[in-house]
């Protein structure tokens, strides 16, 4: 990211969904997340809608975007083997955060799967909570075949290998641009290198060592 000298006029431009705490710590205080608004308008044109992961937490301040997040589905929601505490959690308390959590019913938290190690964790970041409760996004969920997909189409076509975390975000954006049409836009967060997740996909995709 980059950040403009003189407190009050800086700015992050930032690919991740970020905790604004850690912005303020880090820009000594009132420090504005550049991501929707500010990179929409910079050519004219209005972002609609931002997708980023749902990982440990954090949100962007744009209340003209209608905000995703996207949850690991794993290997389906029906299965039991996912990691989506949104869609399937219930409230409680993990690490000293009160959120959604994927538990049973003593309370004893449930085993997750996801494709993706950032996402294969039982609850979520309380500000997803909060945001979810109060309507200000939307939460929907990616199964590990559609983010695959997603991965490997954005290598094709585009060069760039996205983490498996993002790539959930990408198959969802694809849902989302067919039913929004040409004249909408739609901002992913790519929030991290795939180059560590090449092993894990080679070894689920069949891909011959080489070939990736």
């Amino acid at each position: 990211g980059g950040h403009e000298a003189g407190l009050g006029r800086g700015g992050f431009l930032t690919a991740d969904a970020l905790n604004p705490l850690d912005l303020d710590l880090a820009g000594g205080g009132g420090v504005k997340v550049f991501a929707v608004g500010q990179l929409g308008r910079a050519d004219g044109v209005e972002d609609d809608v931002l997708g980023f992961g749902v990982g440990g937490g954090g949100f962007i301040r744009a209340e003209d975007v209608d905000l995703v997040g996207v949850e690991a589905a794993g290997r389906g929601i029906e299965t039991g083997e996912h990691a989506a505490s949104l869609e399937a959690g219930r409230p409680g308390v993990l690490h000293g955060a009160y959120s959604y959590l994927l538990q049973d019913a003593n309370g004893q938290v449930r085993e997750t799967h996801s494709i993706s190690a950032g996402l294969d964790y039982p609850g979520v970041g309380p500000e997803h909570a909060a945001l979810r409760d109060a309507e200000r996004a939307r939460y929907v969920t990616c199964t590990d075949g559609e983010a695959l997909r997603s991965f490997h189409r954005l290598c094709r076509l585009e060069g760039i290998i996205p983490a498996l975390e993002s790539s959930h975000a990408l198959a969802v954006a694809e849902r989302l641009a067919r039913e929004l049409g040409p004249d909408h836009r739609v901002l992913v967060c790519l929030s991290g290198r795939g180059d560590k997740d090449i092993d894990t996909v080679r070894a689920v995709s069949g891909t011959p060592e080489g070939d990736s």
